[in-house]
């Protein structure tokens, strides 16, 4: 079920992996956050969304900056740029959910 996802995602959305995309929508539910409780969120390690925000950040779709109380905590937030792309891949995002349980009854999706 999980490679079939990841290569429907991969044919509808070509240029973030799903772990990027999940970073991306969840920021823009619950606006900026800590780099951790993102984590947390989206069931990632700090490892793993370490290296998602890295990248997300190198492509301009995030910030990063420093807690203004605990300089240890880093908190993430969409760029303009993020929170477009987000919106316009909303849909795409509902297409390959739904084909990705079409093989499904009600009950097994």
């Amino acid at each position: 079920a999980h490679q079939r996802h990841v290569a429907i995602f991969a044919a509808h959305i070509a240029d973030l992996t799903p772990p990027q995309f999940a970073a991306l929508a969840k920021l823009y539910d619950i606006g900026e956050t800590s780099q951790n409780q993102l984590g947390t969120f989206i069931a990632m390690d700090a490892a793993t969304v370490k290296g998602v925000i890295d990248r997300l950040k190198a492509r301009g779709l995030v910030d990063v900056s420093k807690h203004d109380v605990d300089k240890r905590r880093l908190l993430v937030n969409l760029t303009a740029e993020g929170r477009e792309a987000v919106e316009r891949l909303f849909p795409h995002a509902r297409t390959i959910t739904e084909e990705t349980l079409a093989p499904l009854s009600t009950r097994e999706a």
